[in-house]
């Protein structure tokens, strides 16, 4: 096991099942563990590599809409689009409050 990959500890899992809202028995929290083990020393491994000399790629496809054209407009009457708010203020919508 690599140094990364010592540093998961049972806090370091339950904590991360916490943050995914997950209640973990401790057979999935071994198996979470291992298998973070696992992606961490393919990262260590990866970080051992020696890429001396090779220039940073990257390749991005283009991207277009192929079923309309992209055309910049004002947009409709800031009234029109007001009068379909459920709760307006001012010039704006206004948006109520949903957490605490």
């Amino acid at each position: 096991m690599t140094e990364l990959a010592n540093k998961i500890s049972d806090e370091t899992i339950e904590y991360v099942g916490i943050l995914a809202k997950l209640e973990l028995s401790e057979e999935e929290k071994e198996a979470a563990k291992s298998d973070m083990e696992q992606m961490l020393d393919y990262i260590d491994t990866l970080n051992e590599l020696d890429t001396t000399g090779i220039e940073p790629m990257s390749h991005v496809f283009p991207v277009q809409n192929v079923f309309r054209e992209d055309v910049v407009t004002n947009g409709d009457n800031k009234e029109k689009t007001l009068a379909n708010a459920p709760l307006r203020k001012e010039d704006s919508f206004e948006v109520p409050k949903t957490i605490g």
